[in-house]
């Protein structure tokens, strides 16, 4: 048992051989004690100089690449994407007047072995809060990769969270332009992967030879990573800057990108058949880039069979950086494949291949192949949703124009026997295949749960109006139920009416009310209706409600006067065409014009974005065939279905919803009006008995999890999960034992900090429970538990809150620093808190030590949870931790003060453990204390100190008013704009500062709290 829970620097040591002694890594040393940079001038130009560039040419190259890394006009996001840029295709410069532009490749893509491979630990970064990552890749001197270790017992989520935090401008941001891979691991969880800017939550894990269980995982995918041609290969070719998102392949599309190019390679096409959801569109992105930079002659076509996605593709390259030309008629692309070897980058929809009125197919299709377009280039088609398009006449076509094309077919949805035919027929057999429950298990896309709802019943009397109000809200407390009843004065006489889409209108309605994702605003959802007019009519219907507004009608319909010329206006009733025409013509009225597009399209275009990017303001969009195939928005949770609709059609529109946002969304969820489930049953019976299941590997069968089973077994695990948190908590389990658990020492600084991980992970777990409960809280009585039961589960997630607001409190951390926590507030007060209104304190959010400054210290114990306040040493050892967590948070701007606190802090500690003073004077004296921590000094100060800043000259520079002011004035006369973090700028104001104290070893203390102090 020796040898488990090593500590980190067993693990780093460890490491750090397997880079020198596996994969080649020269070993740089520990740079703890030296002044590190992003660009290692001697390393860079000894590489440089052994592959044969003059001194002119490397100091060219560095004095550009420090350049673009440093532009303070932009974002991290900017600088890294202009550093890659240079990285990958070399630096233009010129070394002299006369002399023309070379062009200096700071990297040898094609040859690993003339490049300089090393790793440095320990590497102090400066500028903002100093840290010091453990691990640092370097090549050729560039800082490449950052690799953050843990022990297997902290969760590799911490070190994640520091890796995130070093790249903000508070603490180093200006290391990571030129970073292009950032690491965590450790030997319990592994490695995981991402780049500048990544989200916790977006952090990948490598999987491959996942049978070789020799190495610890953390070991094994260093290995495969960090091989040199393969860490070269995923920089050059498998980065992609995604409209403001960097962004490094799932291993599936690694994997799927490389066996396409070892086809290309033989000009032999085939289908990627990559799951809905996956990333289909960065697969076609990254292997057209590949395409043309490696062969100058290649062109690149793709190919839908729908104006919606022919314009997504265009606009998924664009962002990419990868800009392409759409066609717009037959003869438009028929003139660019032949006349030119530009562009070399084309989206067309598949019916632009097509030509009407031939009488005789087979005789045109005889003459095309007779007399085939001869295009400039080589080109590579790219089908996307080749299911749909890769048989019939269309696709004969096609073959027949470019007969010697390479042709490679893109899908997500799995393919019946009668498709796979004709699909191997044009394409040939599976490139590579990544299906559903793959994806599902590797969290790249969300489970789906289904739930079919009855509204065909009769809900005529008040009796059962009555009955099904109560089974809705049986979640919701009194006060909570009539807020509802007040919010929906017409809801009874919705419910009485006959009309069905009014009952499906008052069901979506309330759902946005109660269901965890809809009520916070957080989610949206999409209703499929049968036709344009029902689509219409339940718009309309939705105008009356709280939606007013908030939801959007989306179909092929665009109103034109022609459409009601011949309808009888005189009636007393409008037609369907009528009523069609004038919703339209209400809705565009306001719509602002735009040259070359209809109102209509104005209007959708307005729609889709705030659907995407304002989820609380275009809650819900109604559409009939729209939108169902490749429309991606994540905040997308819930899918209404009033349409009959089965096989290819059905999986694709369900799977709108199984888009990865946030850790609040669950599962993807399908609500079903027209009792699919026999059809969604079938064509999955179809899937698996008829099937392609010859690519190998997991089967591709989908399964449509029942949202209450599903739903049950979620809440299962979520308490099971926190349980084994807190199991280890020894007796007697009360207050004072959870928080020494959680908190440690709180007199000890590195307890909190060593304790961190598992407070995070008992936050977070706390989180899923409460979510998991209000998923089926209005349901608990049909998933199985008992009366008993349930108020068993109610009792333990009311008591592990409190615990959490306990431990949040004794920590100093707040509610808001923890994003998985956005919504807690609102599930709980829906389905757990009291039976009764409860009042709202007026400094709920105030932070501990403000409201003790503000209304005084026995207010700030009444607001603290009940199970502290009853317990001296918890309530002063919680105060205690927040005032020692604002003085580290503080100390930088003002060493001499917050040294001062820290130590009044520790005596007054003292002086209550050893009972030297009673508990009213120990209040006293600690809110004092408070008092002047909040204030940022102690007493009074001399008149000629106004600003904060000079408040801080003051205190350490021995309380010399004159000094202090005089030192402001000079440095508020010198800074230069944007001066932090820039060497040169920086030097400026030290000289200042040099000037005046004659002395170095001071001029870097007050140039410290300088750098700290934001006026400056």
């Amino acid at each position: 048992m020796s040898g488990i829970g090593e500590p980190e620097r067993t693990t780093q040591d460890r490491v750090i051989s397997l880079f020198r002694d596996r994969l080649g890594w020269r070993y740089l040393g520990d740079w703890s004690e030296r002044v590190n940079s992003n660009i290692e001038a001697e390393l860079f130009a000894a590489n440089l100089t052994g592959r044969s560039y003059t001194n002119e040419q490397i100091a060219a190259a560095l004095e550009r690449l420090r350049r673009e890394a440093t532009n303070h006009s932009r974002s991290l996001y900017q600088n890294n994407r202009a550093v890659h840029e240079l990285l990958r295709h070399g630096i233009s410069a010129k070394t002299g007047p006369a002399k023309p532009s070379e062009t200096i490749h700071v990297i040898d893509w094609g040859n690993p072995e003339r490049n300089d491979f090393a790793i440095a630990e320990e590497v102090s970064l400066t500028g903002g809060h100093k840290r010091r990552p453990d691990i640092v890749l370097y090549i050729n001197g560039i800082a490449i990769g950052v690799l953050e270790l843990k022990n297997s017992r902290v969760s590799i989520g911490h070190g994640i969270r520091q890796s995130i935090s070093n790249q903000s401008p508070e603490f180093n941001a200006w290391f990571y332009p030129t970073v292009q891979l950032v690491f965590a691991g450790n030997d319990s969880e592994g490695l995981r992967y991402g780049t500048i800017g990544t989200a916790e939550k977006l952090f990948l894990a490598w999987k491959e030879d996942e049978e070789d269980d020799v190495e610890n995982k953390l070991d094994k995918y260093l290995l495969k990573m960090c091989e040199k041609r393969r860490c070269l290969e995923l920089m050059r070719d498998f980065v992609l800057f995604d409209g403001g998102i960097k962004k490094l392949p799932r291993v599936h599309q690694y994997f799927g990108i490389k066996a396409a190019q070892e086809r290309i390679a033989k000009r032999e096409g085939g289908i990627i058949w990559h799951t809905q959801g996956s990333g289909k569109s960065i697969v076609m992105v990254l292997l057209a880039r590949w395409i043309l930079e490696n062969n100058p002659r290649a062109r690149v076509i793709v190919v839908t069979d729908r104006d919606e996605l022919d314009g997504q593709i265009e606009s998924n390259f664009a962002a990419a950086g990868e800009p392409m030309r759409r066609t717009t008629s037959g003869a438009d692309l028929m003139a660019l494949l032949s006349g030119a070897p530009t562009p070399r980058l084309i989206c067309s929809l598949v019916q632009k291949f097509g030509r009407r009125d031939v009488e005789n197919f087979d005789r045109f299709i005889r003459q095309l192949e007779a007399n085939p377009l001869r295009p400039v280039g080589e080109l590579f088609v790219f089908v996307d949703e080749c299911h749909r398009t890769q048989s019939g006449k269309l696709n004969r076509i096609m073959k027949a124009l470019m007969p010697g094309a390479v042709f490679i077919g893109f899908t997500g949805t799995p393919l019946l026997k009668e498709d796979k035919q004709t699909s191997l027929e044009v394409f040939g057999s599976y490139i590579h295949t990544y299906k559903y429950s793959e994806a599902v298990a590797d969290n790249v896309v969300l489970d789906l749960v289904y739930e079919a709802r009855d509204v065909d019943q009769e809900l005529g009397s008040q009796d059962k109006i009555d009955l099904w109000f109560e089974a809705k809200t049986k979640g919701l407390n009194d006060w909570q139920k009539d807020e509802l009843r007040k919010q929906w004065g017409t809801m009874q006489r919705v419910l009485s009416s006959r009309s069905r889409m009014e009952r499906i209108v008052s069901d979506i309605v309330f759902d946005f009310s109660v269901k965890p994702r809809l009520s916070n605003q957080r989610g949206t959802a999409m209703f499929v209706a049968r036709s344009i007019y029902e689509a219409c009519k339940y718009y309309d219907l939705f105008q009356k409600t709280v939606f007013k507004g908030g939801c959007a009608v989306i179909t092929s319909y665009n109103p034109q006067a022609a459409d009601v010329t011949l309808e009888d206006t005189g009636a007393a009733s409008e037609t369907d065409k009528q009523f069609i025409y004038n919703l339209y013509q209400a809705i565009l009225k306001d719509v602002p014009t735009q040259p070359g597009i209809t109102k209509t399209e104005v209007y959708e275009e307005q729609a889709k974005q705030l659907f995407k990017k304002e989820p609380a303001t275009m809650k819900l969009l109604i559409v009939v065939d729209k939108l169902l195939t490749g429309f991606d928005a994540p905040s997308c949770t819930y899918l209404y279905i009033d349409k009959s609709m089965q096989d290819h059609g059905l999986f694709q529109a369900i799977c709108r919803t199984n888009r990865l946002d946030g850790e609040d969304k669950q599962f993807g969820y399908i609500v079903d009006y027209m009792d699919l489930f026999k059809k969604v049953q079938g064509a999955i019976s179809v899937y698996s008995s008829e099937l392609d299941h010859s690519a190998g590997g997991v089967d591709p069968e989908v399964v449509l999890q029942d949202r209450l089973t599903k739903g049950r077994k979620r809440l299962e695990e979520a308490l099971e999960a926190i349980f084994l948190i807190c199991e280890p908590v020894p007796p007697p389990r009360d207050d004072d034992a959870f928080r020494r658990y959680f908190c440690g020492n709180t007199e000890i600084a590195t307890d909190l900090t060593d304790r961190e991980p598992l407070r995070a992970s008992f936050y977070k777990a706390c989180a899923a429970l409460v979510r998991a409960f209000a998923n089926i809280a209005d349901d608990l009585d049909t998933t199985g538990f008992t009366a008993a039961e349930v108020d068993e589960i109610k009792r333990l997630i009311a008591d592990y809150v409190k615990l959490r607001d306990m431990i949040r409190n004794a920590a100093g951390e707040t509610l808001d620093l923890k994003a998985y926590e956005a919504d807690m507030r609102h599930l709980i007060d829906t389905y757990i808190e009291a039976k009764e209104p409860r009042k709202i304190s007026p400094f709920d959010d105030m932070p501990l030590l403000d409201i003790i400054a503000t209304l005084g210290i026995d207010t700030a114990i009444g607001s603290l949870p009940g199970g502290l306040r009853g317990n001296r040493d918890a309530v002063a050892e919680t105060i205690e931790n927040n005032v020692r967590a604002k003085i580290i948070k503080e100390r930088l701007t003002d060493p001499a003060f917050y040294d001062k606190m820290s130590k009044l802090l520790d005596e007054i500690i003292v002086a209550r453990k050893a009972k030297a003073i009673d508990y009213e004077k120990y209040l006293q004296a600690v809110a004092k204390l408070i008092g002047a921590v909040t204030a940022g000094q102690e007493g009074d100060r001399p008149a000629k100190i106004k600003t904060e800043g000079q408040r801080a000259l003051y205190n350490n520079l021995g309380k010399d008013a004159d000094l202090a002011v005089r030192i402001d004035e000079r440095i508020k006369q010198v800074r230069p704009a944007d001066w932090r973090g820039v060497q040169a700028r920086e030097q400026e104001i030290k000289a200042a500062i040099y000037d005046i104290v004659r002395d170095e070893e001071q001029t870097e203390a007050i140039f410290a709290i300088i750098f700290h102090q934001r006026e400056y």
